[in-house]
């Protein structure tokens, strides 16, 4: 099997000839937490081959899917029930996963599996609304949504535990965890299509379950640095990565502090210096809000939309909203979340470092008065980008935009975040007002604009690769045991694949953007 452009050997490739990633790799990918549980082959081959056929050569999926209770029907990977697990080795089980690896193979594409996830709620217990409210909503099938396939949490309330981060740290919850992790690594040890082994998805101290007082950043570190020993000892084929959100902490101590200013910006033009990276610092990201604002200021006083809400001194406008810029950074950037991706990405068996972009969920600084909600989002999502590279940099590793996405007004309907159960702008729910709300999200055209910059921003930044969160179809066959899947857009009596309001299954623009994008990349390597 050839190795497209995107994978760079680091070294002379080894006798096994598996590859490893390097700094000037770039890929553009896409996810598909879903596709294992699909009932139909047929289904997963045509998907594969549709995100193939766009030049997307790297596809994420959920490599895990515990559950409780065994289902009466459906995929399952893994059951945690009372403190002991039993792993599905059947045709529902691990076989599903087998099948979504070889075909991947067989379309040429790479797989980045997820082994586990930070969100697992229960259904009408984490959320303020009343219950009166919630309860008008209606539970989606199992594994519609991505934070329903178990995880964290559903460890922790089976080993009868009551805090999120006991994940971490609790001896029998890894023990279980280590030995789902082996199962899985030693089954596709010595695949091809393999692309890295993604510890979880989102770590972080919170979730809906309570935290300890005791969860710091080296809480997290460090189980990520046990879990990466792990899977090196089992697997010297394939790289070990972080899927978390990208979250830092300037200012707290390092389990892994930094020894060098390594960077992976290419080589500089002949005559031309080599920018010095340093770490990220308060300071950076504070005087890179204030250059932003100021570029949004001049732009909105050439049209003529500035907004002036400051103080009236003698016919002019003194300390706008707009000049101001807080000195204290948000909590993406203080460590409050438990994460220091940096510390994260310096662990020695770490391979490569991830972000994750998702505006309509996490603030990632304060608001623009000059620029509107949805402009707000995509700035924001850029400056993230910008700020993760240059962290990343100064570790001199590779770093994966692992997801990015943008809720669509056409997807609100579907909109659930990864922190609940329902989606709380449906008219089944009537928990919000819809109304007011859908000006607060992207129409087709921005959101066709806010793939655009993020792709770009990723590219000229130097992500190593830039993963579009989630890829879908509108040709699913419905399953035998007559789970009701989407109809509402499809035109056939198939159904649409799974959707937590970022479906890309009725976006052909989009998809002609990521083909844009992949075939951008290819050219640049």
């Amino acid at each position: 099997m050839s190795h497209p452009a995107y994978m760079r050997q680091r070294n002379p490739p080894a006798a096994n000839g598996f590859y490893k990633l390097e700094r000037t790799a770039e890929f553009v990918g896409t996810n598909l937490y879903w596709l294992p549980t699909l009932e139909s082959n047929d289904d997963i081959w045509n998907i594969l081959k549709n995100i193939s056929d766009t030049g997307i050569k790297v596809i994420r999926i959920w490599a895990f899917n515990d559950v409780e209770t065994i289902p009466e029907s459906g995929t399952w990977f893994q059951l945690v029930q009372n403190g002991t697990t039993t792993i599905n080795d059947g045709p529902t089980g691990l076989q599903k996963l087998d099948t979504v690896v070889q075909m991947a193979e067989e379309q040429g594409l790479y797989v980045i599996m997820s082994l586990t996830n930070n969100w697992n709620p229960v259904p009408n217990t984490t959320t303020s609304i009343s219950s009166s409210r919630v309860l008008a909503s209606v539970t989606p099938p199992r594994n519609t949504l991505s934070n329903d396939y178990g995880g964290m949490d559903l460890y922790v309330r089976q080993f009868a535990l009551q805090n999120h981060d006991d994940f971490f740290t609790d001896n029998n919850i890894l023990t279980a965890f280590q030995n789902y992790t082996k199962q899985i690594v030693l089954r596709y040890a010595n695949s091809p299509a393999v692309f890295s082994w993604e510890l979880a998805n989102d770590a972080r101290c919170n979730s809906t379950m309570p935290t300890s007082a005791t969860c710091t950043t080296q809480t997290v570190t460090k189980w990520h640095a046990t879990m990466a020993d792990f899977i090196t000892s089992l697997d010297t084929n394939h790289m070990v990565s972080a899927g978390t959100s990208g979250f830092q902490c300037t200012d707290c101590p390092k389990l892994y502090p930094l020894t060098s200013t390594a960077s992976l910006m290419p080589s500089p033009a002949p005559g031309k210096k080599r920018n010095r990276v340093t770490p990220l610092t308060t300071e950076q990201v504070i005087k890179q809000r204030a250059e932003s604002r100021r570029r949004n200021r001049e732009a909105a006083i050439r049209a003529g939309t500035l907004k002036e809400d400051g103080v009236m001194i003698r016919g002019h406008w003194a300390s706008t909203a707009t000049r101001e810029v807080s000195s204290s950074i948000s909590s993406t950037m203080d460590g409050s979340y438990g994460v220091d991706s940096q510390d994260i990405l310096n662990i020695p068996n770490i391979g490569f470092g991830s972000l994750q972009v998702f505006p309509d969920q996490e603030s990632y600084g304060p608001d623009d008065p000059n620029l509107d909600p949805v402009q707000n989002k995509i700035n924001l999502g850029v400056a993230w980008i910008q700020q993760s590279a240059l962290s990343a940099a100064a570790v001199g590793k590779p770093v994966v935009l692992a997801a990015f996405g943008l809720v669509t007004q056409d997807n609100l309907n579907n909109f659930v975040p990864f922190n609940m159960t329902y989606a709380p702008y449906a008219s089944s729910t009537a928990v919000m007002d819809v109304t007011v709300a859908t000006t607060n999200f992207a129409n087709s055209t921005q959101n066709q604009a806010g793939t655009s910059t993020f792709l770009s921003m990723g590219n000229s930044a130097g992500l190593a690769g830039i993963n579009q969160y989630q890829f879908g179809s509108n040709s699913i066959t419905p399953p035998s045991s007559g789970t009701q899947l989407d109809k509402t857009n499809s035109t056939t009596e198939m159904g649409e694949s799974p959707n937590d309001g970022y479906s890309i299954a009725n976006s052909p623009a989009i998809i002609q953007i990521l083909q844009q994008g992949a075939q951008a990349m290819a050219v640049d390597s």
